[in-house]
């Protein structure tokens, strides 16, 4: 029998306590590595330390068991999530974390069967965000789900968008842009929505309210209807003129440039760029002769976009 054989056969019966090392001591073999010694156990005494061995498993199971049945106790005093088409005993769930929000996306994005709506105000996201996205709308998409996102004409200029959108379109998705936007909103299946937390960054309130749900999406519906598609240099330039009307309309407002440049989801050097644009095409030399010229000139026409 070759030593490999040996050492099998020796983990074999110590796996069932019939052999053990002599008193712990040790002999050197002809390369100096140690080796054990070892005696033979009887199977009377083997089937004993089993017995022990056995003892333990089972006051553990014991232990998982009743932690098992107090978490199913616990389980009681939540409501349960409703069936498809139920109204929601949680109509609204408030959760705080960041990854709790990225896990409940997942399973609602894993869940949805026909459509998913996003609402992206404030110019382009971060491109870690856009990267995990791809591969979760391409799935989506993959799968037959219609896909359309609304983000702010900023992000036309935002080159990890560009790049996003270039990914997913080939594969169907819509993308839309605005100047200005109602708010953040994902929804799946107009059966359950995600809007911003109020007061923690990264939290998010999640909707299952059907009421609720169908106010938010009826809101989207009529805001993609005003929106320009995200393609084309003609496209972009429509864009443009939109933000620019956009920032004539806040000024006449009294508004300063850090809120409009935060209304538009541009960067503040964009915003004051445009106006002095502004300020040069209508020879005005003040934020309130501006607003007078545009409005006598009926450059403030209200656009839906």
């Amino acid at each position: 029998m070759g030593e490999s054989h040996t050492i099998e056969a020796i983990e074999a019966l110590a796996e069932f306590h019939l052999v053990a090392p002599v008193n712990g001591s040790e002999i050197l073999d002809d390369l100096c590595n140690p080796s054990p010694w070892w005696r033979a156990v009887h199977p009377h005494l083997a089937a004993a330390r089993m017995a022990s061995t056995e003892s333990r498993l089972r006051r553990r199971l014991y232990e998982l068991t009743a932690r098992r049945d107090s978490l199913t106790a616990l389980a009681s005093a939540y409501p349960a999530r409703p069936h498809r088409g139920a109204e929601a005993p949680e109509a609204i769930e408030v959760v705080d974390s960041l990854d709790d929000v990225i896990t409940l996306i997942e399973q609602a994005s894993a869940e949805c069967e026909q459509e998913m709506i996003t609402c992206q105000p404030g110019g382009g996201r971060p491109p870690s965000e856009l990267e995990q996205a791809v591969a979760r709308d391409t799935a989506l998409l993959a799968r037959g789900v219609r896909m359309r996102t609304l983000y702010q004409h900023s992000a036309r200029r935002h080159a990890p968008t560009q790049a996003y959108v270039d990914r997913v379109s080939p594969a169907g998705a819509e993308v839309r842009t605005m100047t200005d936007l109602f708010g953040r909103l994902i929804a799946f299946d107009r059966r359950v929505a995600f809007v911003p937390h109020p007061q923690r960054r990264g939290g998010a309130v999640v909707l299952r309210s059907p009421a609720a749900v169908a106010f938010l999406c009826d809101a989207f519906d009529r805001a993609w209807d005003h929106a320009t598609p995200f393609c084309g240099s003609e496209r972009t330039r429509v864009a443009v003129d939109d933000v620019r009307q956009a920032i004539l309309r806040l000024l006449s407002r009294g508004l300063k440039d850090e809120v409009i440049a935060r209304r538009l989801g541009i960067s503040l050097r964009t915003c004051r760029k445009h106006i002095a644009d502004l300020f040069q095409e209508l020879n005005a030399e003040s934020r309130f002769q501006a607003g007078y010229l545009a409005a006598t000139r009926d450059l403030l026409r209200e656009s839906a976009g």
